[in-house]
């Protein structure tokens, strides 16, 4: 400590001199021009549980509650959000900013895919630059007068989850997992992860819980049975809903038309969601 030049923005140890000061606010600025009320992150800990449509339905019911939705795809290799709300136009800016695209139930919609001339160019970019992007997609973007805005981020805890993380002021989490048996491992991860960071996580839903068989309405477990009450009790998280396994999903996104589902599972989890966020 000899060496101190009572700088603490340039240090990382802790020691008195730190005490009592505020933690540096390393949220990124709104565009003049944007308002956004809530900031909601999805994440998982692994890829493949079905993240992004857990974030598009999400956005999906709250906009059929009369709320203003927005999506701020983070998850900036593989953009799918677009697709599924079936935009296939570009994005567009001025001087002032860049537009989101809007959807046909008036969801507003950033995405890398957005920007690029063709949806299939891959990314190749490294983590500082993916990283950036995402804090331009925050800050550079137009996003007018959003009550509810869902943040789709890659799964795992690298370099973009830790830049949303940090540089966006969210109102708390949701973890999107599915039946298997690595669950409890994975959604300690991220949970973990969110505390560590001081994000509050609003719950977890399971994705491709079930099936309803379409001829006994009985319900099969393909991954075996949920473990989803034992994992929610042993991180002291709550339960959002639990999603089924169902063909209309996944054919709705191939088509661009998940506006279009009538999906009650995802309604009932997004009541939760609201009442969680209220309480």
């Amino acid at each position: 400590m000899s060496e101190c030049n009572h700088d603490c923005s340039s240090c990382s140890q802790s020691c008195s001199s730190r005490e009592g000061q505020a933690p540096a606010d390393l949220h990124e600025e709104l565009n003049p021009l944007s308002s956004v009320r809530k900031v909601i992150g999805v994440v998982s800990g692994k890829g493949g549980v079905g993240k992004s449509i857990v974030t598009s339905l999400m956005a999906v019911m709250f906009g059929r509650k009369g709320y203003h939705t927005a999506i701020l795809d983070a998850d900036i290799t593989g953009p799918s959000i677009p697709k599924a709300f079936g935009i296939n136009e570009k994005a567009v800016g001025s001087e002032a900013g860049l537009f989101p695209v809007k959807t046909h139930g008036g969801t507003d919609i950033m995405s890398v895919n957005l920007i690029l001339e063709n949806d299939t160019d891959p990314v190749l970019w490294r983590g500082p630059i993916l990283a950036g992007a995402v804090k331009q997609f925050w800050s550079d973007v137009i996003w007018e007068d959003v009550d509810y805005m869902f943040v789709d981020m890659p799964p795992g805890t690298g370099d973009v989850p830790l830049t949303v993380f940090q540089s966006l002021p969210l109102d708390g989490i949701i973890i999107v997992t599915s039946p298997q048996e690595l669950v409890s491992m994975i959604v300690g991860k991220a949970v973990k992860m969110a505390k560590l960071m001081n994000i509050p996580i609003l719950g977890i839903i399971e994705n491709m819980s079930y099936y309803v068989c379409p001829d006994c309405g009985g319900k099969h477990y393909p991954f075996g049975k949920s473990r989803l009450e034992e994992v929610a009790k042993e991180y002291g998280i709550d339960i959002l809903g639990r999603l089924p396994i169902d063909p209309e999903n996944a054919a709705a996104c191939d088509a661009g038309k998940i506006e279009s589902l009538v999906n009650d599972a995802a309604k009932e989890a997004a009541e939760a969601l609201e009442k969680k966020i209220s309480d």
